[in-house]
């Protein structure tokens, strides 16, 4: 995600209070008159309500049933599309007309027949769910040219199965049935009598004998007869399994079983480039001499396409006659091997402008097995103001990333079938990255070799970085630099120092992430420097001055970090929805170090975290960062904490709308004299968490999401008076505002 923070040099005192004024215009907008685009005994449909009689019947649940709704409100609150369409004139020949019109929304106009067939869906609906004698009542109020629907529902009682019998006409598949597992089924004595529990039950063994050879049989085969008593809500059901029947003039036959004779692969593009023959065979989960499961099949059309070089695939299956025997094909196209992106790029930091480029090269089948080889330089300049005694006043950045992926996990005792069973990725690593400053000249190398997996249809995923790399090593430090911040006695910056020399990691970390589309959890947890800390005990290394254990006379950080991130999605309606999140971060410098690496350290403020902060520009704890070209350091911590809440709401077209408050800070562990009131203590920090708020705009493009965030700070942790503690009850808007550019959504 790229993300660029203008904070307050972007004039926000100048135009935020137009911008307030506009909205305010705009919502009054939407209590403007709409009558003139009322017809005459028609009424504007203000509101629709679905109540039920029963508290114990959630009726929220049938709003999908609604058939006609009221126009689309911003926040749930204000009707500013109908209001925008409301400003447009009658003659459409004017663009003005036609865009307020395109831009907004015409108005609701209650219909009486999508109301009847409203009715009836819901009284459906509650008789799927077991509500036979449900009835629906349909109401309105009239208020001049408005009108609100409402909806009351009388469920009544549920009807119970007394007896549920199983009539199934083929031996063999009884015997299937009979030997499945009973846990599994829907249907049982005394279980709520539900069309919806019926059609459940028709899937369930539909979708059993599909996958033990079964390629003919459908839905069609299974039937049931229902048979209640007058005045009682027991039901006797019989779930019938029809004999195979090729054709309503047929006979009737036992069901046929078949069996995968011979897999063919075809492809039209086998003549410039092709797949490995074992990579074919890895991703089909269709085997030959297995009975014929439609799972399978699901599978292997999944396995294709997570392949980078396949752009197609499709599955036939031909019947061998009168044999139980299947032929299968297995058609794929592939991809072009190769692209060349090229990206241009704007960067922001401080208010020092600059630019960047990098040129990507891809092949997605460097290796005729699908794996994905990106090579990518990139390159940066930026131009550096206001630092006073550096010769060289710009910014220089160059560096090459290489990686190649593997559509399968790569690793030695790993049996064909467990490897199979797993939608995975295997990744190898390597970048050099290269920074002059007037400050400093930096070098980076890293290497990394990482997995990636999960099951097909898990909600689980799982990530294992076995082994990452980093050597961090500074040819040269300016003198000004040295003798400013490394080497004054007035300022001895142990963590300024620490991250100004050169520094081995290696490290590992497992992660694992859950997501059901409503709820997702992400915990990850890395640790530094133990087997390098175990050899150095075992072979006796080098210590240096600082008692440092080095490699290569190097020192090695040691640490160990844990992460927890949770999101939350509450969906209000189709149009409106309210995002919570809370993200947790604690890292601990031990044994070799006693802090933490520059890359590891936690930061608050910017676009994904508290937004009415800069990047970097909160905490630690009540620290108050200084006005500095190297203050960033000190802004630091070793832990994290994010509370973010934020309601989403569909304004028009492509853009979406956002109201959000966020709570925050960071801390460190130990106690620093560089960072006075940053250490965390379980008495003052929570006096020490920044709160924020604002709104925000996103430009929603389905593939790629472009966000606008414009944030206030509520609450100050680190103040000299009152009033700039209290912001939100003191705003100002050249010290409080911050507006955010991002590439994606916060989380």
């Amino acid at each position: 995600m790229k993300t660029y923070d203008f904070g307050k040099g972007f004039g926000a005192g100048g135009w935020l209070p137009l911008l307030m004024v506009a909205v305010w215009a705009v919502i009054t907008v939407s209590s403007c008159s709409s009558a003139k685009y009322i017809p005459d005994n028609q009424y504007l449909l203000q509101g629709v309500e679905v109540r039920s009689v029963d508290k114990h019947f959630d009726a929220t649940t049938l709003e999908q049933y609604i058939r006609q709704k009221g126009n689309s409100k911003w926040f749930s609150t204000f009707k500013i599309p109908l209001g925008v369409y409301a400003m447009s004139g009658r003659d459409t020949t004017r663009w003005i007309n036609r865009t307020l019109r395109n831009i907004g929304e015409a108005p609701v106009l209650y219909d009486t027949l999508q109301a009847a067939l409203t009715c009836s869906d819901l009284l459906t609906a509650m008789q799927n769910m077991g509500y036979m004698s449900a009835r629906v009542d349909h109401s309105v109020k009239v208020k001049g040219k408005k009108l609100k629907a409402i909806y009351k529902l009388y469920p009544g009682e549920t009807f119970v199965i007394r007896h549920m019998r199983y009539d199934i006409q083929d031996e063999a598949i009884d015997r299937i049935l009979t030997a499945n597992d009973s846990a599994s089924l829907v249907l049982h004595d005394g279980s709520p009598f539900t069309i919806n529990g019926l059609d459940r039950e028709r899937t369930r063994i539909t979708s059993l004998l599909m996958d033990r050879g079964y390629y003919k049989f459908h839905k069609e085969f299974i039937r049931f007869d229902a048979d209640t008593m007058r005045g009682s809500r027991m039901v006797d059901v019989t779930m019938h399994l029809l004999r195979y029947r090729e054709h309503k003039d047929a006979p009737e036959t036992s069901h046929p079983c078949y069996h995968v004779r011979h897999i063919r692969y075809v492809s039209p593009d086998t003549t410039t480039v092709h797949l490995r023959r074992h990579v074919l065979e890895n991703n089909t989960a269709v085997e030959e001499g297995k009975p014929f499961s439609a799972s399978a099949v699901q599978r292997t059309y999944n396995n294709f396409s997570r392949l980078h070089a396949v752009r197609f695939s499709n599955v036939r299956f031909t019947e061998v006659p009168d044999s139980g025997l299947l032929d299968c094909t297995l058609q794929y196209g592939l991809n072009k091997p190769s692209t060349i992106i090229f990206q241009p790029e704007g960067t922001n930091t401080a208010g020092d402008l600059g630019a960047a480029m990098s040129l990507t090269y891809q092949n997605r089948n460097i290796f005729h097995g699908s794996e994905l080889l990106s090579v990518q330089l990139r390159g940066a300049y930026e131009a550096i103001t206001g630092l006073e005694g550096y010769q060289n006043e710009d910014y220089m950045e160059y560096g090459v990333e290489s990686k190649i992926a593997f559509p399968r996990l790569v690793a030695p005792l790993l049996s064909k079938d467990f490897k199979r069973s797993f939608n995975a990725t295997s990744e190898l690593s390597l970048s050099y990255n290269m920074q002059n400053r007037p400050e400093f000249h930096r070098r980076v190398f890293s290497a990394g070799w990482r997995y990636r997996w999960g099951k097909p249809g898990d909600r689980w995923t799982y990530k294992l970085d076995a082994i990452d790399l980093n050597y961090i090593y500074m040819p040269w430090i300016s003198q000004t630099f040295k003798h400013e911040y490394l080497d004054s006695v007035s300022n001895r910056n142990a963590i300024l120092r620490y991250n100004y020399e050169d520094l081995f990691v290696m490290r590992t970390g497992f992660g694992l992430t859950y997501n059901n589309g409503v709820s997702a959890v992400k915990t990850n947890i890395e640790l530094g420097g133990n087997l390098l800390r175990a050899a150095a005990s075992l072979f006796n290394f080098n210590q240096n001055s600082q008692g440092q254990y080095t490699l290569f006379n190097i020192a090695f950080a040691q640490y160990v970090k844990g992460d927890f991130d949770f999101t939350r999605v509450l969906n209000i309606d189709e149009h409106n929805s309210i995002v919570m999140h809370a993200g947790l971060g604690i890292a601990y410098p031990y044994g070799n170090s006693r802090v933490l690496p520059f890359e590891k350290r936690y930061f608050s403020g910017g676009a994904n975290s508290v937004r009415g902060w800069s990047v970097r520009g909160l905490g630690p704890g009540k620290y108050k960062g200084h006005e500095g070209a190297i203050d960033f350091i000190n802004q630091t911590g070793d832990m994290k904490l994010d509370l973010n809440v934020e309601y989403r709401t569909h304004l028009f077209w492509k853009f979406n709308g956002a109201l959000f408050i966020d709570g925050g800070n960071i801390w460190t562990l130990r106690e620093y004299n560089e960072q006075p009131g940053g250490q965390f203590k379980i008495d003052e920090f929570y006096k020490q968490i920044a709160v924020a708020y604002g709104l925000g705009v996103r430009l929603n493009f389905d593939y790629f999401i472009l966000r606008f965030d414009m944030g206030m700070k509520a609450v100050n942790p680190a103040y000299e008076t009152s009033r700039e503690h209290y912001a939100i009850a003191h705003p100002d808007f050249s010290r409080d505002f911050s507006f955010h550019f991002a590439v994606g959504m916060p989380f």
